[in-house]
């Protein structure tokens, strides 16, 4: 007898996922932490005179910067909230610039996107086959594939670009924009507010002017895949069923849902976002493919997926802040970074005052001294080595990811290798 397949039918307590570990934090707090360490950073820009930190250019860059970084994030959680861990991001990203740069310089740039999508989707697909339908592991998988994709590209490029004006074996030729757009009125307002220099509110006029001055529509369409995943994959029967097989696949199975089918689906969509994400790197962010251009992002990505703890807004704020980071490299990157040591010593002594009220007092007292130390690292030097500067993004991944790990749950059969029929 075959078991129903329904919305309702699969709704069962055997799949629902188990709460995380501690008390979820609700919308009004996550907006008051926001604030308090926005008010934070004000209060360090005006000490320091490091204005740069929150301006509207600052920002822009941390929003470009933070969409690749976003997009390869989305994909990880599509594919981890299915059960298959995808360390093969960074390689999908690399499908997506290479395809998305050929097809754009011939066809133009909406085409390239497709295109671009659609070599990340080939990259998701082979992954599925490897981990899904033979059962390989899925790091080993994901690993051969961020391999393969820098070797096949390697090869692809020469023949592809080579001849053409602005072609090279290691670049395409230029690919037309997809086009930018402000917000008449609004982004010159902000601006103009942001220029003030006033406590709180400039900043915030900052933080608002990068979001609506000089945006791609590229960006529009990513920033908006962060709230659909979020409908499709919580509030929808095709979400429930693709969750349930992270969760508990042979409890799934017996309820009627086609685990296999669920799960290459989720890993297919998992590569055309990083292929998206690549696509941006080589017509937006650059209007051209380059050698290693992706740079790690895929693995960045990974980590801000894991920060928010596989749901979407914990990763948007993730990739928000290693997007900011980053940004710091290209807009006054010594300068800034020197004022956020100040940043970081308040934060630590914030949190080791948090530590203590709960009575972990080892714990605080170990935060107190490292914050100690950050500040007098600051208050003995005026400037930062620029390699220090180049390395902040990939310090504040790790930072991040230890001090959150505590938080984190990640799907429960995550990774597990699935049988059709093993249940039985």
């Amino acid at each position: 007898m075959t078991a129903p397949t329904t919305a309702t039918d699969v709704n069962q307590p055997s799949l629902q996922p188990t709460a995380p570990a501690g008390r979820r934090m609700s919308l009004p707090v996550l907006m008051l932490v926001i604030a308090g360490a926005l008010a934070l950073t004000s209060i360090v820009r005006l000490i320091t005179g490091a204005n740069g930190i929150t301006n509207v250019s600052q920002m822009s860059t941390a929003l470009q910067l933070a969409v690749p970084i976003g997009l390869a994030g989305l994909g990880g959680l599509w594919a981890e909230r299915a059960g298959v861990v995808n360390i093969g991001l960074e390689g999908m990203m690399i499908l997506g610039t290479w395809f998305g740069a050929w097809a754009g310089f011939q066809w133009g740039p909406w085409t390239g996107v497709l295109v671009g999508i659609v070599g990340g989707c080939l990259g998701g697909l082979l992954h599925a086959i490897v981990t899904i339908t033979f059962n390989v592991n899925h790091i080993v998988s994901g690993v051969a594939i961020n391999i393969l994709a820098l070797g096949a590209t390697r090869y692809l490029a020469p023949l592809a670009f080579e001849g053409h004006q602005g072609g090279s074996a290691k670049q395409s030729p230029p690919v037309d924009s997809l086009g930018h757009f402000s917000i008449p009125g609004l982004s010159d307002w902000l601006e103009s507010l942001n220029n003030q220099h006033w406590f709180f509110v400039s900043d915030i006029a900052g933080l608002l002017g990068g979001l609506v001055t000089n945006v791609s529509w590229l960006t529009l369409l990513a920033v908006a895949l962060i709230p659909a995943t979020w409908w499709i994959l919580w509030r929808t029967p095709f979400g429930l069923r693709l969750r349930s097989c992270g969760e508990n696949p042979i409890a799934a199975e017996s309820l009627g849902v086609n685990v296999y089918k669920y799960k290459y689906l989720a890993v297919i969509i998992s590569g055309g976002l990083a292929g998206l994400g690549g696509v941006f790197l080589s017509i937006v962010a650059n209007p051209f493919y380059l050698e290693g251009q992706t740079s790690g992002r895929g693995y960045i990505g990974l980590a801000a997926m894991i920060f928010g703890n596989w749901m979407p807004g914990g990763l948007a704020i993730g990739a928000g802040l290693f997007g900011y980071t980053d940004s710091l490299n290209l807009r006054g990157g010594s300068a800034n970074v020197h004022a956020l040591l100040l940043l970081g010593a308040l934060l630590l002594l914030v949190g080791a005052i948090w530590l203590a009220v709960r009575k972990k007092y080892v714990k605080a007292a170990i935060t107190f001294v490292v914050g100690a130390l950050v500040f007098a690292w600051y208050a003995g030097t005026n400037e930062v080595p620029n390699q220090v500067v180049s390395a902040t993004p990939y310090v504040v991944t790790l930072v991040v990811l230890a001090l959150s790990a505590q938080r984190l749950r990640m799907p429960k059969a995550d990774g597990m290798q699935y049988r059709k029929g093993q249940g039985k």
